[in-house]
């Protein structure tokens, strides 16, 4: 028999599945991380939705260049791929449903993709869709955006 899952108003509404309390407490621990590290860097938006042609998608987190902030006229979808992006799984969520993002992202321009696993504390790292490192414990270090996390920090 099959099971059939009702989608909420969240999910319906951004093209995702419903963040869970440990989702919540990963976006803010790896946006804080690279911030507190990396802020003359990179620009985190969290929760942005991406104008991408094909699939306009919403990755948790978004790395764009430092720009000056233009406070009178804001975006709702921004047109400009970021230069990194995370999505963190969530519990209701399929491997198979964040690599499949991963050829959207990279076809828009983005250089570099992470997919956070929270329950194995790991983090794909990928440079192209066939092209990954696994990180667990340790130190994180994406090479295309020169960033080096600490996940014993991230994963406490």
């Amino acid at each position: 028999m099959e099971v059939i899952r009702e989608l909420s108003e969240y999910e319906l509404e951004r093209d995702k599945h419903m963040p869970s309390k440990n989702h919540g407490k990963l976006q803010y621990r790896i946006s804080k991380a690279i911030g507190d590290l990396y802020e003359d860097r990179f620009d985190i938006l969290t929760e942005v939705s991406l104008d991408i042609p094909s699939r306009p998608l919403v990755p948790d987190i978004a790395l764009f260049a430092v720009k000056e902030s233009d406070w009178l006229e804001d975006e709702i979808k921004v047109k400009e791929p970021p230069l990194g992006i995370a999505e963190i799984l969530s519990p209701t969520q399929g491997n198979q449903e964040l690599v499949d993002k991963m050829e959207t992202y990279f076809s828009f321009g983005i250089k570099s993709c992470w997919i956070v696993i929270p329950t194995f504390q790991m983090i794909h790292v990928f440079s192209d869709k066939h092209t990954y490192k696994t990180y667990m414990q340790n130190e994180l270090y994406d090479e295309i955006l020169d960033i080096r996390l600490d996940l014993k920090r991230i994963f406490r």
